[in-house]
Formats: structure tokens, C-alpha cells, sequence
């Protein structure tokens, strides 16, 4: 199902200053995780790759750490990401404070897509509308732990279901 969200101009100015505060990270498993989402969207645009939205809590969430050790860590999914995804994290953590631009932009986010649980992992595109202000959120299709996979081969079920909302994407349009 492929739906086109609004996203507020509030949250594109917002998002304009840079959110150096919070660091990116650089490197897990290989991976370059981005928290900035204008500079995950130029990367989404230049290379013509769907954002990988991570909705986690990084301090406090036993099933995103179980997604991020029996997936994520996982040397296929590293592989799939690099070739196929621009990698978002979109941090709510408890015991520690984002940077206010950062804690806004994933709020945001977080709205727009309408998360109530995590980990959810979103796959969209964000174009800037016509006026520059907001973004179009067109959005291919959601994943959060992959459930009822056999223990020690969630990755395998995981990138199934991802590549067939990329897929799904890819005849639709993908945007």
C-alpha cells in the first residue's frame, strides 16, 4: 500500500539546521546510520535508494536490540542495505536527551507514520513539494521484528519481507 503524507513546514525548518549534536553513527556492522533526515533524504535522492526509517529506543527496547543483533549485525543484511537503502535512525530514547532539532524531527516522523510500537522500520522516499517547505512522504511498506522466524535465520525472513515491499514499490513506482 503506497500512501503520500505531508510532512509539516514546521519539521522541514526544523530539520534545516544541522543536527551536529547528535552524532551520526558511523559505523555498526559496516553500516552507515544516518539521524540527520535532510542529509539521508540528499543521499536518497543522489543514489535513487528508499530511506530504511529505524522507529527504536535505543536505551530501553529489548526487541529493537534483538533486531539489531539477529538482524541488522547480520552480514546479508549489511550486504542488502548498502545495495538496496539509505539508513535512518529515528532514536526515543528515555534515559538520555536528543538535541531539540533532532527530538522534533523524530516526533515528527513519528506522527506522520503513525508509529505506536517499536521497532518499526518504515521504507519511503521524501521529496520536497513544489514550495521548498515540506516534504511528500511517499511510502512503500513497514517491517518491525520479523515475527514467527525461526530462531537464527530472522534476517532471512526480515529481507523477504523487505525486498517484497521494495518490489512492490519498484511496480508501483516506487514514488
Amino acid at each position: 500500500m503506497k500512501s503520500v503524507l505531508i510532512f509539516s513546514a514546521i519539521l522541514m525548518v526544523a530539520t534545516q539546521f544541522s543536527c551536529s549534536a547528535q552524532t551520526e553513527n558511523a559505523s555498526v556492522a559496516g553500516l552507515e546510520w544516518h539521524t540527520d533526515l535532510n542529509k539521508a533524504r540528499a543521499i536518497s535522492e543522489s543514489t535513487k535508494k528508499p530511506i530504511f526509517g529505524f522507529f527504536t529506543g535505543s536505551d530501553w527496547c529489548g526487541w529493537c536490540h534483538r533486531l539489531q543483533a539477529n538482524v541488522f549485525s547480520k552480514p546479508a543484511f549489511v550486504e542488502w542495505a548498502k545495495k538496496n537503502v539509505v539508513l535512518l535512525e529515528l532514536d526515543f530514547p528515555r534515559r538520555k536527551q536528543l538535541p531539540q532539532e533532532l527530538a522534533q524531527q523524530n516526533a515528527g516522523l513519528q506522527q506522520a507514520f503513525q508509529v505506536r510500537g517499536y521497532p518499526t522500520i518504515w521504507l519511503f522516499y521524501a521529496v520536497p513539494d513544489e514550495t521548498g517547505q515540506r516534504f511528500n512522504l511517499n511510502s512503500l511498506g513497514s517491517l518491525g521484528y520479523p515475527a514467527g522466524a525461526e530462531a537464527g535465520k530472522e534476517e532471512v525472513k526480515f529481507l523477504a519481507d523487505a525486498d517484497a515491499i521494495l518490489a512492490n514499490g519498484a511496480a508501483t513506482g516506487g514514488k
